[in-house]
Order: C-alpha cells, then sequence, then structure tokens
C-alpha cells in the first residue's frame, strides 16, 4: 500500500474511530453550566454519559450484522446523519432528560463510526499489522482527549455549552463528507446473511464460541472499563472535590491523556520485540498493583490533586497498551465474520463502561473514592478474567509483527 493512501486511511479511521470519544470528551467542562441551566445536579448531568454510552452499547450489536450484510459505507453514512441530528437536537435541549434521551441517540449514531472503523482494520490490513494499525489509529483518538475538554472549557466559557453540541454538528457533517469521498468499500456484501432476530443472535453466538475472541474481548472490555470509571468520575472529583475550574479541569484531562496516548504509540515499538500476548499479561499486571495502590492511598486520606494525577497517569499508561493488543488478540481469528466480532467486542467495552459509569452516579455527595475503587476492580477483574480464559484457547492466533498472517499455535 503507497504510504500516501496508507496516511489517509489512517487519518479518515482516526476520525471515525475518534467521533464516539470526542463526543465524551468535549461537554465533560460544561457539567456545571448544564446542571446550573437545567436546574439539576452534576451527577444526574454525569447520566446523560452514562446514556450515552448505553446507546453505543446497543449500536454495537445493530451494526454489526447491518456492515456484514450491507457493506460497511451505507450503514456507516445512516448512522453518521442519525449523529449530527441527534447532536444539533443537544444544542437546543431545554430539559435533563431531553438531553439524555438525545445523548442515547446520538450515540447510537456514532457508533457506526466506531463499529465500521475496526471492522475495516481488519478487512484493509493484514493480521500482522492488525496492533500497529490501532495503536495508530489510537495516536488520532488521542488527539480527543488532548483536545476536546481544553476546547470544550473555553467554548462553554465563552459561549455557553450548547455552543459545543454545535461543534459536534459540524464535526459529523465533515467527517460524513470525508468518508462519502475517501473512504475506500472494504467489503463485499453478504447478501445471503439474514438480519432476521435469530440468524443475527446465531452468529453472535458463533463468534462466542471462539475461546480466544471471548477471552481477550472480555478481558479488555472491562480493563478499559477503569478509562469510563476515570472518563465519568473526573468532572465531580477535580470540579467538586478539588474545586479546580472548567478550564483547568480541560488542561489537566489533556495531560493525562499524553499516558494513554504515549503508550498505545510505544506499544508499536513493543511489538517489534513482544507478542500482543506478552504485552497484555505485563501491562495489566501493572494496572492492577497501580489501581488497588491508587485505592489504597484514597481509602486513607492520602491523595492530594497532584497525587491523584501521578496515579491517574500511571493508570491511563497502562490501559494505553492493554487496549489495541488486547482488540487485535480477540479480531485475529476472523475473517468473515469480522463486522459482528467487532460489534459485540465493542458491545463488551460499552457495556461494561455503561454500567461502571452509571455506578459512580449513584453518589451524590462528590467523593474521589467511587473513582478509584471502580478503577482498581476493574483491573482485578480483567486480570481474573484472562487467566481464567486463557486455559481454554486450544489454537491460538497469535499476532506478530512481520508476518503475512497470524500464526497458529
Amino acid at each position: 500500500m503507497p504510504k500516501k493512501t496508507y496516511f489517509f486511511l489512517i487519518l479518515i479511521l482516526g476520525s471515525l474511530t475518534a467521533l464516539g470519544p470526542f463526543s465524551i470528551d468535549m461537554y465533560l467542562p460544561g457539567f456545571p453550566a448544564i446542571a446550573k441551566d437545567l436546574h439539576t445536579t452534576p451527577a444526574k448531568v454525569s447520566l446523560s454519559l452514562s446514556g450515552f454510552f448505553v446507546g453505543i452499547s446497543l449500536g454495537q450489536l445493530l451494526y454489526g450484522p447491518l456492515l456484514d450484510k450491507f457493506g460497511r459505507k451505507k450503514p456507516l453514512f445512516i448512522g453518521l446523519i442519525v449523529y449530527i441530528l441527534a447532536s444539533a437536537g443537544c444544542a437546543v435541549a431545554e430539559s435533563i432528560d431531553q438531553l439524555i434521551v438525545l445523548r442515547v441517540i446520538q450515540a447510537i449514531g456514532s457508533c457506526a463510526a466506531t463499529v465500521a472503523s475496526v471492522a475495516m482494520v481488519r478487512d484493509l490490513f493484514p493480521v500482522s499489522e492488525n496492533a500497529k494499525v490501532f495503536s495508530l489509529l489510537l495516536l488520532v483518538v488521542g488527539f480527543s482527549p488532548m483536545i476536546a475538554p481544553t476546547a470544550g472549557g473555553y467554548v462553554t466559557d465563552a459561549f455557553g455549552w450548547h455552543a459545543v453540541f454545535i461543534i459536534l454538528t459540524i464535526m459529523g457533517i465533515a467527517i460524513l463528507a470525508a468518508t462519502a469521498l475517501w473512504l475506500p468499500d472494504s467489503y463485499k456484501p453478504d447478501r445471503s446473511m439474514s438480519l432476521k432476530p435469530r440468524p443475527i443472535i446465531m452468529k453472535f453466538l458463533e463468534v462466542m464460541r471462539e475461546p480466544q475472541f471471548y477471552t481477550y474481548a472480555i478481558t479488555g472490555a472491562i480493563a478499559f472499563a477503569g478509562l469510563f470509571a476515570y472518563v465519568s468520575g473526573s468532572p465531580i472529583v477535580f470540579m467538586e472535590v478539588y474545586h479546580i475550574d472548567g478550564k483547568l479541569y480541560g488542561w489537566i484531562f489533556a495531560f493525562l491523556s499524553v499516558g494513554f496516548i504515549g503508550s498505545g504509540q510505544l506499544n508499536t515499538l513493543m511489538l517489534r520485540r513482544y507478542t500482543s500476548e506478552q504485552i497484555v499479561n505485563v501491562a495489566l499486571i501493572c494496572q492492577v498493583i497501580i489501581g488497588l495502590a491508587f485505592l489504597t492511598a484514597a481509602l486513607n486520606g492520602l491523595l492530594t490533586l497532584p497525587t491523584t494525577i501521578f496515579f491517574l497517569f500511571l493508570f491511563l499508561c497502562c490501559v494505553g497498551y492493554t487496549y489495541p493488543n488486547a482488540a487485535a488478540l480477540s479480531l485475529a481469528p476472523f475473517t468473515r465474520n469480522a463486522g459482528s466480532a467487532s460489534a459485540l467486542m465493542g458491545a463488551f467495552q460499552m457495556g461494561a463502561g455503561t454500567l461502571i459509569s452509571i455506578a459512580i452516579s449513584l453518589f451524590e455527595i462528590p467523593s474521589i473514592i467511587p473513582m478509584v475503587a471502580a478503577m482498581a476492580g476493574s483491573a482485578s477483574l480483567a486480570l481474573l478474567m484472562l487467566v481464567v480464559g486463557r486455559r481454554f484457547i486450544t489454537n491460538k492466533v497469535e499476532v506478530q509483527q512481520g508476518a503475512d498472517a497470524g500464526v497458529m499455535h
């Protein structure tokens, strides 16, 4: 593949992947303003974030079969149009209930981009390149938490929180145009595939029967839920517990994203010497140790703003190693059912994120402990899943750099 083509594919796929995270991150600094304007509490506003996760979880399962039956682009276009309309609706929401419902619809639209981009990585690149491509996508996605909260803080301060959703609407239109003009069709539609509930469920069950898939998809989803705990809890922790303003919160959020993004890019170098499985093992063990140390410090009242940022930085570094390798390992066994596998993997990830964000939003009293406990718990549970699930993998498809295909062990 020519370098220019490779670059544009990564850029477009990365933009599609970043649409959901950008929609999450950009309005976080506006939580206090939204709560004041809609006459509610920041904890209730966080339910709009949980609603977004619910929409993505449902949408993942919806778009997987559609992407396999109709190809990648038609369902993607429909999803982006839904996203654009819902984003515009959020900009004029007059109550917190309206905002929550519109955020669910917005998420259902945005996850078409997420599922399609992950499936197209498997379509367009050999298995041996998947972990590297996912890491490159992580670099593009990484600009979201670096730019979105900081920009959102300034936009909210200058123009109000409604302007954030106007910007998201414009972004959706731009990505739709780029996808229509430059993204190739990467998959021949499987017209024989039925969209009736029973065949769809059977397709997902077929994917779930692959031990390597469910081991690494569920492990990755639970480990990644620690990131959702951080995203859901950080507005309350930083702005309600440590009493910083939205602008400074945006800068702290951007700084912490460096750990997540940087480790994702260092992962591409690590893959030259180590397998994805080896990296997942070490990164997840480190994630557990850091999470438990973070929780111990929180329970004993030892945390300050600098130490909180320090622990969060280390934890997010581990997630940056865990996610791309777990994703590559879970999708490695598939060619024909890559769309369904991608959707199911995303549903696990967003489902875990939804549960953990709802749990955090139930705590009305500002405290750092719910967020930290969720992060430590998710890492520990992910490690347990990895240890148990690996026992059922008999024919492992390893992801190796320099190979043209997965290597059976």
